[in-house]
Formats: C-alpha cells, structure tokens, sequence
C-alpha cells in the first residue's frame, strides 16, 4: 500500500505580508523560530517613532540616526532575553531612553522640539501636543515662526529629566505606567517631573498664546 507523504506546515509565517499582520510579540517568537524576516518588521513598525523620539530629546538628528541604529543592534542581540510576557515596545522605548539618557549625561546641548499648538490643559488622558502642519497658508508662516521660537526656548530650559518624560508623555503619547518603565522612575516621581515640566513650559509659553 502506497503511503502518501505529509505536508509539514511552517509553524510561522515568512511571507512579509503574513508576518506584517502579527503583533510585536508573535513578531519575536516567529523571528526565534527561524522567520528571519520578522526582525525587519519590527525595525519598519518602530524605526520612524524611534528616531523621532530620540531626536526630539536629544536634539541631533544625525546622532539620534545613530542611537536608534544602536537600539536595533541591542534588540537584535538580546531579543532571545525578551519576556515575551510583557510588552515589546516598552521594553525597545525603555533601551532607547536610556541610550538618550546617556547621550544628554555626556554632553550639554538641548533638544529643539517643534509645536504647533498647546492645549488650555493637560489631563492624564489627553491625547499628545499636535505639530506643525506642513499644508497651512504661507501666510500663517510668520505666526508659527514665532511660536516655534518661543517653543525652542521653554523646552531648552527643561532640565534632561524634566524633558525626557515630558517628550514620552506629551510628544508620544506614552502612559504614565510605561514612561515609569522607560525611566527606571516610580509613578510618583514621573508625575512629578511631568508636573514641573508642564508648570516652566507654560509659564514662558502661555502669556503669548
């Protein structure tokens, strides 16, 4: 009697277009099970957010180039480390802080960080401060040249672990819960910071807004 082989099926998706539909979790245990692609997912799904994050505390574009390309190495080395238990991008937002973390303690330049508009309030749920939009009137140009300045100016007088949670939190979006992560702090210390950061941003830019 004539035995029909058995198809084997991959126990992970290495199609680009399959693993793209997974989250950051099942990204990693696919790239652990020999889907070599899904580590390339991964660097498409956080390198932007990355190098804007980085930039925006470090202020260097060049540099934060560098730092984000150093975050993925360190990924990529201790992946197999990774409590898949908790969340991937808590735990790559916690080593790119700290690689900005220590880029700040190593020299003395402020970031530049660009806004459009402040809200009358920060409320824990509300949403991140909104950017320049590229498509407004050239008219307008002047109005947000000004903004942007006074901006630059409130930001660089933030201590680093001032603007760091306030760049998390107000910039990204993150949640308290993860920002405490991300900087090794207590929830009590981030919200202090966040508080102080919000009371010297505000006293600068709110008289002209």
């Amino acid at each position: 009697m004539k035995q029909t082989a058995l198809k084997v099926q991959p126990l992970v998706p290495f199609r680009r277009a399959d693993l793209q539909a997974l989250d950051d979790n099942q990204l990693v245990t696919s790239y652990l099970d020999g889907a070599s692609l899904a580590f390339d997912v991964l660097v498409e799904r956080y390198q932007t957010r990355l190098l804007n994050f980085v930039y925006r505390t470090v202020g260097d574009r060049e540099r934060a180039e560098d730092l984000v390309q150093e975050v993925f190495i360190r990924v990529h080395r201790h992946l197999g480390r990774f409590d898949r238990s908790k969340k991937f991008s808590t735990w790559i937002y916690t080593i790119a802080s700290n690689l900005a973390k220590n880029e700040l303690r190593n020299r003395s330049r402020n970031p530049l960080v660009y806004f459009q508009t402040m809200t009358s309030g920060w409320e824990d749920e509300d949403r991140p401060l909104e950017f320049e939009d590229s498509s407004a009137r050239p008219d307008d140009a002047f109005e947000r040249r000004h903004l942007r300045e006074l901006v630059d100016a409130a930001v660089k007088r933030l201590p680093a672990h001032h603007r760091q949670v306030f760049v998390l939190r107000e910039l990204d979006g993150r949640s308290y819960e993860e920002i405490a992560e991300m900087t090794n702090c207590n929830l009590g210390t981030v919200k202090s910071r966040l508080n102080r950061a919000r009371a010297a941003f505000a006293e600068i830019v709110a008289p002209v807004l």
